[in-house]
């Protein structure tokens, strides 16, 4: 049974399953509007050389299950590596708005168990937009700010609101010592948005020292662009239309 919203009617649960200690920052890439975010920490993964370590159990969700070379493999995974100072998370499965505090809850409690001292959320956003604005901004916790943006050449984005598992993350920053932040970038329709994961690739590699470059991302994306056509198809079949559009000014 499912309730108007097409949700099961059981509250859809999450838990985290990793199989080694994580690096105190977590970067997450979550499927949204132009999947930006998403494919920039797909690229990460790709070119850290990590592996998968860990994966994130939806109960009571509609699911999807990616495959690569024939293989299976959990929507939501963990990367890391012993010789990189950074977790990563990719969430290839959409979840509503909705059910953001429960994903978020299910993240927090797992990284203050491990202690993971700071996220880093990695977004694009479907607003009107001029070529200035073609870059990447951040709404941040004073702490992280402190720690990482004071030099940085990342500006703030002005006002507006956000929600779901990003909203519940950066609400957790501003009460505890877990400093949070969402780089969010403008991003057009077409999925992914290659131009608009390059910017924020950039971004994150400059803000932890990151050995990537950014510059054979697009050939990269050109690899999985059926695959998350596909799921950005999903997507826009399951949020309805017009949800992000103000969340940003």
């Amino acid at each position: 049974m499912r309730d108007a919203s097409g949700l099961p009617d059981r509250h859809p649960t999450f838990s985290v399953t990793h199989e080694s200690a994580p690096s105190e920052t977590l970067i997450a890439g979550f499927s949204a509007y132009g999947l930006a975010g998403l494919t920039a920490v797909d690229y990460l993964i790709e070119h850290l050389e990590v592996e998968v370590r860990g994966h994130v159990t939806a109960e009571g969700l509609p699911s999807i299950t990616p495959f690569a070379k024939g293989r299976p493999r959990h929507p939501t995974r963990l990367y890391s590596a012993d010789d990189v100072d950074v977790t990563l998370l990719v969430a290839e499965q959409f979840v509503p708005s909705i059910l953001g505090e429960s994903l978020a809850g299910s993240i927090l409690e797992w990284t203050a168990a491990n202690e993971v001292d700071e996220i880093a959320v990695l977004s694009g956003v479907p607003i009107p937009h001029g070529p200035d604005a073609h870059r990447t901004f951040y709404i941040a916790t004073d702490d992280y700010h402190g720690s990482r943006l004071t030099d940085a050449e990342v500006p703030p984005m002005e006002s507006g609101f956000l929600d779901g598992v990003n909203a519940s993350l950066l609400e957790r920053g501003m009460e505890s010592p877990l400093g949070v932040c969402v780089f969010v970038t403008p991003v057009h329709a077409q999925a992914p948005d290659v131009e608009a994961a390059v910017r924020l690739v950039e971004t994150v590699t400059d803000i932890y020292d990151l050995d990537v470059d950014a510059g054979p991302l697009e050939a990269f994306a050109a690899e999985i662009r059926r695959h998350y056509e596909d799921l950005a198809e999903r997507i826009e079949e399951r949020e309805p239309e017009g949800t992000y559009d103000r969340m940003y000014m």
